[in-house]
């Protein structure tokens, strides 16, 4: 894998020769820690506030940079009559800094309306998830753990993205289909069982469509997917299968009046059990200045071991240099979970700078 990707850079540093290439990048200084919280003692858990559930980004009571910091790079090349080639490498704190591909795709323009691609990608589940890692996209410190959960969040494969119009709706779709086999999958491996996980989805099929009108965006999403795992080299079993079917579906519906936005988003994954989670925030402009407030809530059906927690958050965000903003929030944190409890109850400060370049 690392030779793949090694060869992928040459690559790209050869075309300079041959293409118009393009850096551009991306980063966040994000520092915190927990100022009140029980953890859960019976796992070993200290006080925690988990604020990025894929790569285990944990603030404990301890001051810290570490958790949320990354910078990454991308290049793309265009090639000319409609061929690109692109790659954006990523090094997070929670990973030590290791440079890691999150992109690494080509693009060909098959008209004005269809683009066809192929090669690793970020599996666009969730309204915030194809610039997720780029924090001076959006208002808050981070999209909200709660709706931001699951442990796969790249693929390989290929999609067809769609740039149109319906009457007088703006429109966008993106249909993809691939798998995606992580040998050892972090939040599985580190936190939930704490034995090194394979994490395998497989036969990955979905569909993403946005709409967009004067003040009003509403996206939509569907993807099905078969899971496998295997802990500690074990296969996991499901009603005495070694896979599952998952469907996941979800909605999300934004409206920006200006100076006063509304921000929503509702999910829900089918996977022998229904686990929905929403998020719904809002927040006024003041010139550079944008307070903001969010509430997001995940819950899993189960017969006695639901999964079920919630987040609170209020902060400030501070576009004090045009590629540049500043930020702080406060989060508290209710685990209601029952024999399944993921960082038990916190309260959290975390502030930082996201700059783009």
């Amino acid at each position: 894998m690392k030779l793949k990707y090694s060869l992928l850079v040459v690559a790209l540093t050869s075309l300079s020769a041959h293409a118009d290439v393009n850096i551009s990048g991306f980063a966040s200084v994000n520092a915190g820690k927990v100022l009140n919280g029980t953890g859960v003692p019976q796992y070993g858990v200290e006080p925690t506030f988990l604020a990025d559930y894929p790569i285990v980004s944990a603030y404990t009571e301890d001051f810290s940079f570490k958790p949320e910091s990354l910078i990454g790079l991308q290049v793309s090349a265009e090639l000319g009559e409609g061929l690109s080639v692109t790659g954006q490498v990523v090094a997070r704190g929670a990973d030590d800094y290791n440079a890691e591909f999150e992109w690494a795709y080509i693009s060909y323009e098959l008209n004005d309306s269809w683009t066809v691609q192929a090669g690793k990608k970020r599996l666009p589940l969730f309204y915030y998830s194809d610039f997720y890692d780029v924090g001076y996209a959006y208002v808050w410190m981070r999209p909200p753990a709660d709706n931001y959960t699951w442990q796969i969040f790249n693929y390989e494969g290929i999609n067809f993205l769609y740039n149109g119009s319906i009457g007088d709706w703006s429109m966008t779709a993106n249909i993809y289909a691939g798998k995606e086999d992580d040998p050892n999958n972090k939040l599985l491996s580190d936190f939930f069982f704490q034995k090194p996980t394979r994490e395998i989805w497989e036969d990955i099929f979905g569909g993403v469509a946005t709409f967009s009108k004067d003040w009003l965006e509403i996206r939509v999403t569907h993807m099905q997917y078969t899971n496998r795992r295997f802990i500690d080299g074990e296969p996991s079993m499901w009603d005495g299968k070694d896979s599952r079917d998952g469907k996941f579906y979800g909605l999300a519906a934004n409206a920006d009046f200006g100076n006063f936005f509304i921000l929503s988003e509702f999910n829900r994954l089918d996977l022998g059990g229904n686990l929905d989670t929403y998020m719904l925030s809002a927040g006024y402009r003041f010139g550079d200045v944008t307070p903001y407030v969010m509430f997001s809530d995940f819950s899993q059906d189960g017969d006695g071991d639901t999964e079920k927690h919630n987040t609170k958050a209020v902060g400030v965000r501070w576009d004090f240099h045009p590629s540049a903003a500043f930020k702080v929030q406060y989060d508290k944190v209710e685990d209601e979970s029952f024999d399944l409890a993921v960082a038990g109850d916190s309260e959290a400060i975390t502030f930082g700078v996201d700059v783009v370049f």
